[in-house]
C-alpha cells in the first residue's frame, strides 16, 4: 500500500514542492518524513499545498535565471585535468563526476555530482565533451582536456 504525501521540498526523481505523491511506506518512513521533505497528506496539510506551489513557482523563476547565467559561463569553458599515466600512455584510474566537480570548484563554480551527466568514467586521454544538467532543466556543455603526466623514475 502506498502512502499519500505532500512534498514540502523538491525531491529528485519524485516531485517538486507542493505536489502530492504516492510513495512506498518504507521510503516515506525512512527518508521523506525524517528529512522533513514531506508531510502526510490530510485535510489540514492540503490547505498548505497552494501556498507551497506558489512559493515553488517563484523559486523556479529565480533558479532558472541563475542556472542560465551559470550555463553561459560554463559553455565557453575548456578545463584541463592532468592524470598519471604509465609508459604506454594508459591512465591509472579514471576521471569521474567527482573529479569534474572539484575542477569547477577551483574555477569558483559550485556544482553537485548529480549535475554532471557522465554515463561512465572517462578512461582515455584527449578532449571530451561533457554535459551538465543544471537547475530547472537548463543544460550546459564544456570541453574537458585530459593530459597525461608521465610517472617519474628514480
Amino acid at each position: 500500500m502506498k502512502n499519500q504525501l505532500l512534498l514540502v521540498a523538491d525531491v529528485d526523481d519524485l516531485g517538486r514542492s507542493g505536489e502530492i505523491v504516492s510513495v512506498r511506506p518504507g521510503y516515506a518512513r525512512n527518508f521523506l518524513l525524517p528529512q522533513k521533505k514531506a508531510v502526510v497528506a490530510d485535510k489540514r496539510t492540503l490547505r498548505m499545498q497552494a501556498k507551497l506551489q506558489e512559493e515553488r513557482a517563484k523559486q523556479a523563476v529565480v533558479d532558472k535565471k541563475d542556472a542560465e547565467e551559470q550555463a553561459e559561463k560554463i559553455n565557453a569553458m575548456t578545463l584541463t585535468h592532468v592524470v598519471k599515466v604509465d609508459q604506454e600512455g594508459h591512465m591509472y584510474g579514471s576521471v569521474t563526476a567527482h573529479d569534474i566537480v572539484h575542477l569547477f570548484e577551483k574555477e569558483g563554480i559550485q556544482l553537485e555530482k548529480r549535475n554532471v551527466v557522465l554515463p561512465h568514467p572517462i578512461k582515455a586521454l584527449g578532449t571530451h565533451e561533457i554535459k551538465l544538467k543544471l537547475k530547472e532543466g537548463v543544460t550546459a556543455a564544456f570541453s574537458l582536456h585530459i593530459e597525461g603526466e608521465a610517472e617519474k623514475k628514480s
